[in-house]
């Protein structure tokens, strides 16, 4: 009995000191269960769009609320949020100004503080990108020398040369047809004969040959008497 008796006290302080060392751990792992170290903080800007991104790696599955702030105002605000051992990251959109310092503070669901953390804007303003435009080249238009020309068309005359002019007589008298006619012969009423001689050629020629004789025997005569008078 007495063997029993020990035996059992010895087993209830061990049971008893267990519990207590179980409880001491349980309490130390929820105080250390979230942590202000498990949250992180930086300032973003998307084209224009500013926002404090707040990244909680508390992988306790403990409900945090996050708030941030910027001096006493609240800028920001999310409940029952939870992490992972990787990292969740929460978006709070804020248009900051260069070089702002944003306060984050994280307080468990049950109403717990967990702490705060301080996160300063960059030096730059946060502004739209602007695209630039790419500098187009202008295609040349190079004329291949293979393109055949265009040959160059002659004006036709409007008055060719070989179509006769109809000159209007001033005098209202008919036209001649045949320009290179002869006139006829001055003291005559009678055209030429087609061969050329009119009818008074015999005439003329008899009267020049008589002429001729005529002048030959005055030569005649002349030189004899110069003869017989040098004699």
């Amino acid at each position: 009995m007495s063997i029993s008796r020990r035996t059992a006290i010895a087993v209830r302080t061990i049971g008893v000191a267990s519990a207590a060392a179980a409880l001491a751990l349980g309490v130390a792992g929820n105080a250390f269960a979230c942590n202000i170290s498990e949250f992180s903080a930086q300032a973003s800007c998307d084209n224009g769009k500013g926002s404090i991104d707040v990244t909680n790696k508390d992988y306790s599955n403990t409900l945090v609320n996050i708030t941030v702030s910027q001096g006493q105002t609240q800028v920001g605000h999310q409940e029952n949020l939870t992490g992972t051992r990787q990292g969740v990251t929460v978006n709070f959109p804020v248009a900051w100004s260069p070089s702002t310092t944003y306060t984050v503070t994280v307080v468990k669901a049950s109403g717990q503080k967990v702490g705060t953390t301080d996160v300063t804007t960059p030096e730059t303003a946060c502004k739209v990108d602007t695209p630039t435009t790419p500098a187009t080249d202008t295609p040349t238009t190079d004329t291949p020398s293979d393109t055949p020309t265009t040959p160059a068309t002659e004006t036709p005359s409007t008055a060719p040369s070989d179509t006769p002019t109809a000159t209007p007589s001033t005098s209202g008298a008919a036209a001649v047809d045949d320009t290179n006619a002869p006139s006829p012969a001055a003291g005559g009423t009678t055209d030429l004969a087609e061969t050329g001689g009119g009818s008074n050629t015999g005439m003329i020629a008899g009267v020049a040959g008589a002429l001729v004789v005529v002048g030959g025997g005055a030569v005649y005569g002349l030189r004899r008497r110069t003869a017989g008078a040098r004699h």
